[in-house]
């Protein structure tokens, strides 16, 4: 989608240069996912994970915030910036996380158990969040349950899995909306336990959204910025990596000398183990949304002030 204005340059370099020159004109501010693709990564602000992401857009002095992530995290920076103008380069950049927690289910799911506080993984909608007491990324999700008294009954929505583990982690036990993502979820404990053998001396780092039989093959279980800090750490020089492999560019950065091993999904003719909502997201998308200023993200006031509240409790039981 290169656009009729450019030089007879390369289309990198013009969109690069182009998205320089207006994210000045517009005061703008790129936010990337690490899950987006390498040029995106590059040309972004700021890079990190769900809850580095919504801590960057509540400091931002921004005018215009770029969002290149999945819906969910734009309606995050727009709930934590009501006045700012919120962009994603393609609205259907989605979440099958959000989409599989309809909020008119959830509130039905909810009235099974009164008396329960609500944690709600920060991947959900903003419907979603504002019947939700605090929400959780995975960076935090074991703080944020944790904060909670023992006897305090507690439902954790919408990632099993992820739930799952914090209840281990804990010794809790959680109320679990019957959730996951679809592109942690395919990882392949076969192939996971070939790559081990075919590397005996490799360690194993996975994001806690992958299902329990993947996980207890794991060195590390973390965060995608808790893998990175654990890449970086690790002493061995080969890492099996168990999360989308967008992440693969930055870990490449840090660790030049190391060998990082993506691990397939269980259906080898695809590219499951990548997230098609993050690759929705392109550099030639994003010049065009910083150029015409749209789309635009918006929600209606209301609703934007309940959703607001547990994003607000999350960030200080973060600081």
């Amino acid at each position: 989608m290169k656009d009729p204005d450019f030089g007879k340059g390369g289309p990198a370099r013009d969109l690069f240069g182009e998205i320089d020159r207006l994210r000045r004109e517009r005061r703008a501010v790129i936010l990337a996912h690490y899950y987006q693709d390498a040029d995106i990564q590059d040309v972004a602000d700021y890079v990190g994970d769900s809850l580095g992401l919504s801590q960057a857009a509540a400091a931002t002095d921004a005018e215009v915030i770029v969002f290149a992530g999945v819906h969910f995290m734009a309606e995050t920076a727009k709930l934590l910036c009501p006045d700012k103008t919120v962009l994603l380069p393609d609205l259907d950049a989605g979440c099958s996380l959000a989409d599989g927690c309809p909020p008119d289910a959830f509130a039905a799911f909810l009235e099974r158990y009164p008396g329960h506080k609500v944690v709600s993984y920060i991947n959900c909608s903003a419907a979603t969040k504002a019947q939700s007491d605090v929400i959780c990324t995975s960076s935090n999700a074991v703080k944020i349950v944790a904060s909670f008294p023992p006897d305090q009954p507690l439902v954790f929505a919408p990632d099993r899995f992820l739930g799952d583990w914090v209840s281990r982690q804990l010794g809790r036990d959680l109320v679990l909306w019957p959730g996951s993502c679809e592109v942690h979820e395919t990882f392949s404990e076969r192939r996971l336990v070939e790559l081990k053998v075919t590397y005996p001396d490799a360690v194993v780092a996975a994001h806690p959204e992958c299902p329990p039989a993947v996980l207890q093959h794991a060195d590390h279980i973390g965060s995608t910025t808790s893998i990175l800090d654990f890449a970086r750490r690790s002493p061995a020089r080969r890492i099996i990596v168990v999360t989308e492999p967008g992440i693969l560019h930055r870990m490449r950065q840090e660790n030049p000398d190391k060998e990082l091993i993506p691990v397939p999904g269980a259906d080898e003719s695809c590219s499951c183990n990548e997230c098609p909502y993050m690759k929705k997201n392109t550099l030639e998308k994003l010049y065009l949304c910083l150029r015409d200023g749209t789309p635009e993200i918006s929600l209606d006031p209301a609703l934007a002030a309940r959703a607001r509240e547990p994003i607000a409790r999350m960030l200080e039981l973060s600081r």
